[in-house]
């Protein structure tokens, strides 16, 4: 059961920094406020901007969408998971990252562009409806309350390792830019941890400019107006659209978003957060945003002991990605055109070292029997396996793919342990 401050202290190292002693008053958001927990947000939207950001505008150019669209598109998404991740930390003073759905993004660049503008709007509305009903039964918290602990840090270690897998990669690519973010980090880590990813991303940028490697800025300044757009509801764009963006949202981003948390040592009240999600997406659909939900690669940022060592503030985070979120919604022309110009290697970079240690900290919780007996270690080794694959049969991401691996291994192997 959540605890009053949303924190988990049982088998969580450091837990008890996260909580208020009884009777204590809630403290004020000023007095909260941290530097570290502001540049976790800032990291968090500039990821989101560099890679999910360009799913969606790929899925904008396959269905044809005029420029004015696609900057309000970008706007409902944006402005939309800045509103949810500002109103959900500041009611459960925990880190509550929304964002748009990449899967989702990814099932629209091949069905897009078979139905009319309006009717996709139809089949987004359809669907934040039936995840704001999903939301409210519980069912989803509920069923990843059953499952061991280990095997859901293994998927949050699937989800993490790719970013760290390709720092290697682009440091070969790019071995000033992005190798100056990786001995920025390392040096930062050693003297001023908090603030090592600020410091990397900082030297990085620096590089990038001394070397030219930047591209040209194509940044076209004003402020973005969203489109109101009329919905029209069809039975072939909720089967072709509402229906799969639903699935692989809940499954491939909402399921993983709660992992992600409670992996954290947090205990998010998953009815408010999934239904309150749900009736975001309704709400902005009406100017172009698919689906709204639950973070994970993000949300492991925000939630982590680099954003604050006190558990307790770490929704200063949250309210830090929101404020960015907004305000990149409204600069969405802008944004687009400043992060062409960033390195490729560079941002790679900055991901891969900004969840190394969220990374390392799953990894460790992934092996560690407890009270589930050896054969849950197995059990999360194929979850792991799965999770980090990147396979994704019907559109549902590897991660899903991976808890379902893990629970069906440790249903089988728990009665008859393997004996060494």
């Amino acid at each position: 059961m959540a605890s009053r401050t949303g924190v988990r202290g049982a088998g969580v190292p450091g837990a008890d920094r996260g909580k208020r002693p009884a009777g204590r008053r809630r403290r004020s958001l000023r007095a909260d406020l941290s530097g570290s927990a502001i540049v976790a947000g800032f990291v968090a939207v500039a990821i989101s901007y560099a890679g999910p950001l360009l799913v969606v505008l790929q899925a904008a150019r396959a269905g044809g969408l005029s420029n004015d669209v696609t900057s309000s598109w970008v706007w409902a998404i944006s402005v939309g998971s800045g509103v949810a991740c500002i109103l959900g930390s500041l009611v459960t003073r925990q880190p509550i990252m929304i964002a748009w759905s990449i899967p989702g993004a990814a099932v629209l660049i091949g069905t897009l562009g078979s139905y009319s503008l309006n009717e996709a709007v139809g089949a987004y509305i359809v669907c934040g409806v039936l995840s704001a009903l999903l939301g409210a039964t519980g069912l989803i918290g509920r069923l990843l309350a059953m499952v061991p602990r280990p095997i859901t840090q293994a998927v949050l270690a699937g989800v993490l390792m790719p970013f760290a897998i390709t720092v290697a990669g682009a440091v070969v690519k790019a071995p000033i830019v992005a190798g100056g973010i990786v001995v920025g980090y390392l040096v930062g880590r050693r003297f001023a941890p908090r603030y090592a990813v600020f410091g990397a991303m900082a030297l990085g940028g620096i590089l990038a400019m001394v070397t030219g490697t930047s591209s040209t800025l194509d940044v076209h300044p004003g402020i973005t107006v969203p489109t109101l757009l009329v919905p029209q509801f069809s039975v072939g764009s909720i089967l072709g659209i509402a229906v799969p963006l639903f699935i692989v949202t809940q499954a491939g981003q909402n399921a993983p978003g709660l992992i992600v948390m409670r992996a954290s040592g947090f205990e998010p009240d998953d009815r408010l957060l999934l239904t309150g999600s749900g009736i975001m997406s309704v709400v902005f659909a009406l100017f172009g945003a698919h689906a709204l939900n639950l973070a994970a690669v993000t949300a492991a940022i925000a939630t982590s002991a680099e954003s604050h060592p006190d558990r307790g503030r770490r929704y200063v985070a949250g309210i830090s990605t929101g404020i960015f979120y907004v305000l990149g919604g409204f600069l969405a022309t802008m944004i687009v055109g400043l992060f062409a110009a960033i390195p490729p290697a560079m941002l790679t970079a900055l991901a891969g070292v900004a969840l190394l240690v969220p990374t390392q900290n799953a990894l460790r919780a992934t092996m560690q029997e407890g009270e589930y007996g050896p054969a849950v270690i197995e059990a999360s080794l194929v979850t792991l396996v799965v999770s980090v694959s990147g396979i994704h049969p019907f559109g549902i991401v590897a991660a899903f793919w991976g808890l379902l691996a893990g629970i069906v291994t440790y249903a089988v192997l728990r009665r008859r342990p393997l004996k060494a």
